[in-house]
């Protein structure tokens, strides 16, 4: 590993989606010198012009910040790297292997085939994207096989827990940092990296390699789990007359639970949890951990029923007809402050009610583009006033702001039939009442 010098670090982070833009930008925001690795030309061009190539709030101005500086800036050469950086951060995607609920780590050998053979010294690379347990140690074994440099190449596990919509600032200020490391020269310089988060008294937890690589499967595992168990509870308020949101403000206080993620809605989406939950499972099978699978495989089974159980209901309230219905729905990405539709609750209930044979028109303020190649048979308004005229029954799917901030009195002269499903259980159901509307929302009497 190389001697630290007067010089501010050299940070090479390579992928630069979601995961690799926040970190490049944060990591120039802590004062080193940074360089990101993007193969892709559109989403290079947008980075070398300080955009982000998703929807994240925050992060523009912080790579237009660094971009101008000349502190950040991109590139699809991985040469210009080569032994340049002192850090190299790994930050590309592990999605779902087509046909399997394994993930697929293609963009991760690609990483070290690419990479491997520029290094000529000792040097630290760091994993953060989310991997099964055990592939440190393949990694590993082929930059020591391929890299000029050999076992001077060292490997570390750094697990990012980036919320979607609050990425930038769980950047700069995450809520702990796990350090898996091999030496103590590992942890020195990672500490250096992240002295700024250290300082402001961010936890560190230093570990072993399978240790940082199950941390974040672990979490998301966890976290499915909750979501899972509170929207089961729905289906027990549902059929009790009981209220679920207080239900899960009374167990929240409990410190052992906790209020985070208790709340009932269309049930869990987007690139990571589902895709990490399922690989997690895949990987406990190779393992022989049959116990996890039974386990986690429920918990997937309830999330996909919740869907379902939206879809149920909104036929219920169209008095068992489909063909000739308008449905609205209100909300594409799978949760708001994010254009993210991978996995998205809203735009799969939205599929199967149109499968069905009823009209479903979708508004979302951010995720439109992405919906309509995702499912472009769908109707798309531009407005959710738009959205909603002439509909047998309007889905609030994500939970937008403006969604909440909508008049159902003005709202009711457009509509065919004033019915709403608060999927999302996030508007005012008063108000919605008062103004003449049909408000359902699962486990809510």
């Amino acid at each position: 590993m190389s001697e630290a010098t007067s010089r501010p670090l050299r940070i090479a982070v390579i992928g630069t989606n979601y995961l690799g833009a926040n970190t490049a930008a944060g990591m120039a925001e802590f004062g080193f010198d940074v360089i990101g690795v993007e193969i892709d030309e559109h989403r290079l061009k947008l980075l070398n012009d300080g955009k982000a190539p998703l929807y994240e709030p925050g992060l523009d101005p912080l790579l237009k910040k660094h971009v101008d500086s000349g502190r950040l800036r991109f590139t699809k050469d991985y040469r210009e790297i080569g032994d340049w950086a002192d850090v190299y951060f790994i930050c590309v995607g592990t999605p779902q292997l087509e046909g399997s609920e394994a993930a697929d780590l293609a963009q991760v050998h690609s990483v070290v085939t690419m990479l491997a053979p520029l290094l000529t010294k000792p040097t630290l690379v760091v994993g953060r994207s989310t991997v099964p347990v055990g592939t440190s140690k393949i990694v590993e074994a082929r930059f020591h096989a391929e890299a000029p440099a050999g076992a001077g190449v060292e490997i570390a596990w750094q697990p990012e827990f980036l919320r979607e919509a609050h990425g930038v600032d769980d950047t700069l200020h995450p809520d702990r940092l796990v350090f898996g490391v091999q030496s103590a020269a590992a942890e020195t310089r990672l500490r250096e990296v992240f002295a700024t988060p250290i300082g402001e008294g961010t936890p560190v937890v230093v570990c072993n390699l399978p240790t940082a690589e199950l941390v974040k499967g672990g979490a998301n595992a966890f976290l499915a789990t909750k979501i899972s168990f509170i929207n089961a509870l729905a289906e027990m308020a549902d059929a009790t007359g009981a209220d679920v949101t207080l239900l899960a403000d009374a167990l929240g206080y409990d410190k052992r639970i906790g209020r985070g993620m208790l709340n009932a809605g269309p049930g869990y989406g987007g690139g990571c949890l589902p895709k990490d939950l399922r690989a997690f499972m895949h990987r406990a099978g190779e393992l022989g951990v049959e116990e996890v699978i039974t386990f986690l495989r429920e918990v997937d089974d309830i999330n996909q029923h919740r869907r379902a159980g939206i879809v149920d209901l909104t036929h219920e309230m169209l008095r068992g007809e489909w063909v000739g219905k308008n449905v609205t729905v209100l909300g594409a990405a799978f949760k708001a402050g994010t254009d993210d539709v991978r996995d998205s609750p809203a735009l799969d209930v939205a599929g199967r009610i149109q499968l069905h044979g009823a009209n479903v028109t979708v508004y979302d303020p951010e995720a439109m583009e992405n919906a309509r190649r995702v499912r472009p048979t769908l109707r798309y308004a531009p407005t959710a006033v738009e959205a909603c005229r002439d509909a047998h029954a309007v889905l609030h799917l994500t939970e937008w702001p403006e969604f909440r901030e909508l008049d159902p009195a003005a709202l009711r002269g457009l509509v065919t039939h004033p019915v709403v499903i608060d999927a999302r259980l996030n508007l005012n159901a008063e108000a919605w009442r008062a103004a003449g509307w049909t408000y359902r929302a699962p486990g809510k009497p």
